[in-house]
């Protein structure tokens, strides 16, 4: 009986081996060959020429970008962020408290400074 299972368990395991050697499919099989609008000599010139660039291990994300186009004079941005910055109720949002709202009635030193030099920037 022992010679039998062993025998019976070879033979399953030659089946379990033949049927998934049937079913392996060659990793090229279903590739479209690759077909380039390049020359081989072009594709190489492309090459040499990016692997002689400066800059080439740089991410694109780290290259500066040029002045941005802004309708703003610096002047008026500064002033916008300093009055920000010393409004009285910065830190107060609607979330605050439970069904509020924010009214700001405290005076912002900062705009009355800047209002007594002049430099007060327009709202338009």
């Amino acid at each position: 009986m022992s010679h039998r299972s062993s025998l019976l368990a070879v033979a399953l395991v030659a089946l379990l081996g033949a049927t998934t050697a049937a079913q392996a499919e060659d990793y090229h099989a279903h590739s479209a060959p690759t077909v380039s609008a390049l020359s081989r000599s072009a594709v190489q010139a492309e090459a040499v020429q990016a692997a002689q660039a400066a800059d080439q291990n740089i991410p694109a994300a780290a290259v500066p970008m040029g002045a941005l186009a802004s309708s703003r004079s610096r002047a008026q941005v500064q002033a916008e962020a300093v009055l920000a910055a010393h409004a009285p109720d910065q830190n107060v949002t609607p979330g605050s408290r439970v069904n509020s709202t924010v009214i700001s009635t405290l005076p912002n030193p900062a705009a009355a400074r800047m209002q007594a030099a002049g430099q007060l920037p327009s709202t338009n």
